[in-house]
């Protein structure tokens, strides 16, 4: 039996070529791709969490989670596969929209948290 294509474990050159150009803040090692969120404090740090762990469930695809005060690393593999495959990189691309999104950035109705520390959560990279 053959493992579908979403099921089927990536090779490194091309995991790397893909995070270059479609995840650029995450990277590959160890045979994980991981991403390293910076929050404001606790606050912030849970609300990720329970984003990404919100996200992982819906999608039945489960990353690893090691975090701190003002942190939070996500490390994503396929552990049928023993590798990287399609279902990491969808979960991956799924969390950064989510993690990332800054509202009041795109000029639309919402206008996101005030730029006091007091009130952010997540230290957006851009």
């Amino acid at each position: 039996m053959t493992a579908a294509p979403r099921d089927r474990a990536l090779e490194d050159a091309e995991i790397e070529r893909r995070l270059a150009v479609e995840l650029p803040a995450w990277d590959y090692a160890d045979g994980w791709i991981r991403r390293t969120y910076k929050t404001y404090g606790w606050k912030g740090t849970l609300m990720v969490i329970n984003t990404i762990g919100h996200l992982a469930e819906a999608a039945w695809h489960h990353p690893d989670i090691t975090a701190s005060y003002a942190w939070v690393e996500v490390r994503l593999m396929t552990h049928s596969a023993k590798g990287i495959t399609e279902k990491d990189f969808a979960l991956a691309r799924k969390i950064e929209d989510v993690v990332s999104w800054q509202p009041g950035a795109d000029g639309g109705a919402l206008e996101g948290t005030p730029q006091d520390q007091r009130f952010g959560y997540i230290k957006y990279d851009r």
